[in-house]
């Protein structure tokens, strides 16, 4: 098939076969696991749980938020809750938050039926409707296992109203040093073709494109093999380039459509999904298996054995690092993630998430090849040299950028669309004056998100404002209208009054008057009678 090219990228080293010469291994349980009620997208989880609480592997150890984007979180194994309270996670803030710590028993004793969070396997989903396969990957606590961890079920659901014409499953893997997904693909390639067959149930797309790049030619021949039945499946060898692997850049390589800034990719009737969580939707609907482990890439020049490993959610760095043969000398750094778009840790206690694709144990001189941010070389003036732009693969303005950002003029770093800036480090790589423009454009971003927080709350504090004045208005006039029709109703209580008392007093006037007329009348009456009786008197005699 045609594939098209993208703009800018970097060839960094990419060190992918240190970690490639052993098989996947089981991590095995650590005797702690720390697992955290946000390590995906969207609301933390709410716990199910409480102190001294025995759990049971694949147990919902915490609910998603309803009404939220949130995912659930199982017990990745059994053993009591020993704490919940703040652990510091692997996040580029380095601070804490809420995490559920289980002190594991070693049974490993998964939960029974009767338990919240059994999943009952579903091995006939061609007969399943789209609502149960949808509640199953939600039940399973499914988030993108790309790094995003934007939750699996939420992302699909939006592809209903969406008619999907491409599927694109993401097995690029173009960040260096990680090869999780290249190994996961090479052992594990029936179940991902059959993660693919249940997707393709759900959102019936027209085609299916496997995009993997070339310099993982085992992966290509294990996928392909696996898909080998599915004339509506197509396994597309790409060329080896970072970022490669961003869902927009591999869409625009695959399809020749650029999806459009500010837009998700299924509103341009694509949906791309990484390997790792297809897999992982094959293990809940076919398996009954929830989200408690992941495959993450242990390397780097400062552990003994670099491999891919099985690992517990909430094991330890440090745990990863021993079942690696333990670290070496060179360990000047702990990186989650590779070189390119990775971040910083600083404790090896910090335990793994969902998100935690590469545990990388590395040498300063060795990070320092693939990004200056962690180059101790002194940061030079910006010449304006262009090659930032030109390595840009979302057509920005870098230096522009930074220029905006180091005037702390956000407003004209957001003019210059700084939100589709997606972090890849291909600026800061080919910088010659090594200055770390990803740190200034994830420290805008931050900055530009607490300003939106302070104006958000500044606008409810207005509000609130506003409304209090308004009432105080309201009552005081409410006040007003209850006083004057309370002196109305005086006034015309005293008018009434009035009324009636001169309707009495004319009532009583009027009755002298009646009671004088009748005793004249009276008086007249018995006058003319007399004058009768004397006049009768007078003429008998």
């Amino acid at each position: 098939m045609k594939l098209h090219s993208i703009h800018g990228g970097v060839h960094p080293p990419f060190h992918k076969d240190e970690s490639t010469t052993l098989p996947i291994k089981d991590a095995g349980t650590p005797p702690e696991l720390v697992v955290s009620l946000h390590q995906h997208a969207g609301a933390p989880a709410d716990p199910d749980v409480s102190i001294g609480e025995r759990v049971t592997k694949g147990q919902i150890i915490a609910h998603a938020v309803h009404n939220r984007i949130s995912a659930n979180i199982h017990a990745p194994t059994s053993g009591i809750v020993s704490a919940i309270e703040e652990r510091v996670l692997p996040h580029p803030s380095h601070l804490a938050d809420q995490c559920i710590v289980i002190e594991t028993d070693g049974k490993n004793e998964w939960v029974k039926e009767e338990e919240k969070g059994y999943l009952e396997p579903i091995e006939d989903y061609q007969n399943t409707d789209l609502e149960t396969l949808l509640e199953r990957i939600q039940q399973a606590g499914i988030v993108g296992l790309g790094g995003a961890a934007f939750p699996t079920a939420v992302k699909i659901a939006g592809a209903r109203h969406n008619p999907i014409d491409t599927f694109i499953i993401n097995g690029a893997e173009c960040e260096p040093y990680i090869t999780c997904d290249d190994m996961l693909m090479r052992e594990r390639s029936a179940e991902i073709a059959q993660g693919i067959r249940i997707i393709q149930h759900m959102v019936k797309p027209k085609k299916c494109l496997i995009g993997i790049e070339d310099n993982k030619p085992q992966a290509i021949q294990a996928m392909t093999e696996a898909c080998k039945n599915d004339a509506d499946i197509e396994v597309v060898s790409i060329p080896t380039i970072y970022p490669s692997g961003d869902i927009k850049q591999l869409t625009k390589i695959l399809t020749g459509i650029e999806i459009p800034a500010g837009t998700r990719s299924v509103a341009s009737g694509i949906l791309g999904q990484n390997v790792g969580t297809i897999y992982s939707i094959y293990q809940a609907v076919v398996e009954g298996v929830p989200s408690i482990s992941r495959i993450t890439t242990v390397t780097g020049n400062g552990v003994v054995q670099p491999q891919n490993m099985e690992a517990l959610i909430g094991s330890s760095f440090a745990w990863l690092a021993q079942q690696a043969g333990g670290i070496t000398k060179m360990a000047d750094h702990l990186i989650m993630g590779g070189p390119m778009m990775g971040f910083a840790i600083e404790d090896d206690a910090t335990p793994i998430v969902k998100a935690t694709n590469c545990a990388l144990f590395i040498s300063s001189t060795q990070l320092r090849e693939s990004n200056s941010a962690f180059s101790n070389q002194p940061t030079m003036p910006c010449i304006r040299c262009g090659k930032c732009m030109d390595a840009c693969p979302v057509y920005l303005l870098p230096q522009q950028l930074y220029w905006h950002i180091r005037a702390k003029d956000f407003d004209k770093a957001q003019a210059h669309h700084l939100k589709d800036c997606i972090e890849c480090g291909c600026c800061s790589y080919v910088c010659p004056s090594h200055i770390p423009l990803v740190d200034y454009y994830r420290f805008a971003k931050a900055e530009i998100r607490e300003q939106h927080e302070a104006q958000k709350i500044a606008d409810q504090a207005r509000q609130r404002h506003e409304f209090l004045l308004f009432r105080k208005e309201r009552d005081k006039r409410e006040r007003e209208e209850k006083r004057a029709a309370h002196k109305a109703a005086l006034q015309k209580k005293k008018a009434a009054a009035a009324k009636n008392r001169k309707a009495g007093e004319t009532s009583k006037t009027d009755a002298k008057e009646t009671a004088k007329a009748d005793a004249i009348k009276a008086a007249v009456e018995r006058a003319k009678a007399k004058k009768q009786e004397r006049l009768k008197a007078e003429g008998n005699k």
